[in-house]
């Protein structure tokens, strides 16, 4: 990762959704859920590797 990816990156987040967007080729639903969903999952892994690297 570039330093400039890193200060862009927001905290809380492993892969932001505008990165993990390029992936889908198109959402055919509202892609504000999906973009929610993405991001509460995303949330928890952040805190899950966290919460990991504290207890050890």
């Amino acid at each position: 990762m570039s330093e400039q990816e890193e200060k862009t990156m927001k905290p809380g987040a492993c892969i932001p959704w505008e990165e993990k967007r390029k992936e889908y080729p198109e959402i055919m639903g509202d892609e504000k859920i999906v973009r929610r969903v993405w991001e509460q999952v995303d949330t928890l892994a952040y805190l899950y590797i966290w919460a990991c690297l504290i207890q050890f």
